[in-house]
């Protein structure tokens, strides 16, 4: 006669392979949106656990909406008080991270020969950005020639530890070219410490990606500055960073002029020889930061943008110049598809 056990045990077996099956779930690409930094926010998580990857991105737009909250430019923060302390030409105790961010975006621009400034927060206010809405005027010119004349500069800053002075009371801070790129390498941190290795994160256009996307790389899209639709298309691997400056993003038209936000410090007028300027960051410390900032100066530089982005050893770059037409850095063009035909010019 058969032993009850041995004819129990296949059922035992398939009963414990059931389990097994309805315990695990098919991977997926998990999505939050936000509205920070002025700007859209989209993160995605690519795993088989929803509740893990919904308590992440939880995790990294508390995140986003502390530093949006810390270093707004224009309504009551940590960076408006210590603006307030340069114009009454004070010191100020500001926070172990703040006085991190002022070190490293001094540094950058130095190398950018001071195209990229952040100290050039009261240029930005005189034209009208440092509104939720952009209202249609140029500033008065007696005041956009006393603040040139004035010349504030991130050198002007005196950062010893916690304590920040300015030389010039006309410095005021504003990190709108640098705080998304910092943000990024933050909620890569963030995400990688919750166990979370496969996600893009993109912040108004400023991207980074962690891992991949299942079996292939991500992908994301380069934006036409003219049109509604991608430029081009790329695939974004780990530890990888996209960003672009361009005059589609943030401006106002008047008199059939475009007026954007990049404004060069030379001149204190908005720069009109680029459309837009995209760079690739391969992987490195930082790499979130040096999609933003880094962008700035090549895209100000007109014409001289390759020699700026060589300074920082950036070697994937797209150019769409006034004119519309495409340059394109060799390292990068291997990486490109193009939607529909386009010339281009390759430059090394």
């Amino acid at each position: 006669m058969a032993s009850p056990r041995r004819g129990l045990a296949p059922l035992l077996l398939l009963l414990a392979t059931l389990l097994v099956l309805a315990g695990c779930s098919r991977a997926e690409v998990f999505r939050k949106e936000a509205y920070v930094f002025g700007t859209r926010v989209d993160l995605s998580v690519y795993g088989d656990d929803p509740a893990a990857a919904d308590a992440a991105m939880a995790a990294v737009l508390q995140e986003f909406d502390r530093l949006h909250r810390a270093y707004h430019a224009w309504q009551p923060s940590e960076l408006t008080a210590l603006n307030e302390a340069f114009a009454r030409g004070e010191t100020a105790t500001v926070s172990d991270e703040l006085a991190a961010m002022l070190k490293d975006a001094q540094r950058i621009a130095a190398t950018g020969d001071g195209l990229f400034d952040p100290a050039l927060g009261a240029l930005v206010a005189l034209w009208g950005f440092h509104s939720d809405e952009f209202k249609p005027t140029r500033p008065d010119p007696r005041q956009l020639q006393a603040l040139l004349a004035a010349r504030p500069r991130m050198a002007d800053l005196v950062i010893e530890d916690n304590r920040v002075s300015s030389r010039n009371p006309a410095v005021q801070i504003d990190l709108g070219g640098y705080a998304k790129g910092y943000a990024l390498d933050r909620a890569a941190a963030i995400l990688r410490a919750q166990g979370v290795t496969n996600a893009l994160i993109n912040i108004g256009g400023n991207v980074i990606a962690l891992g991949k996307k299942g079996d292939q790389p991500w992908r994301i899209g380069i934006q036409h500055p003219r049109e509604p639709a991608p430029l081009a298309t790329l695939p974004l691997y780990d530890g990888e960073a996209v960003g672009t400056s361009g005059d589609y993003q943030r401006f106002f038209e008047m008199d059939g002029e475009r007026y954007s936000h990049l404004l060069d410090p030379r001149t204190g007028e908005p720069a009109h020889g680029t459309q837009s300027l995209t760079i690739l960051i391969t992987p490195r410390a930082g790499a979130g930061t040096l999609s933003d900032a880094p962008s700035k100066p090549a895209y100000l530089a007109g014409e001289q943008w390759r020699e700026y982005t060589r300074r920082f050893d950036i070697e994937h770059v797209l150019r769409v110049a006034a004119d519309g037409r495409v340059e394109v850095t060799r390292a990068l063009r291997a990486r490109l598809q193009f939607p529909a035909p386009l010339e281009v010019t390759v430059v090394d």
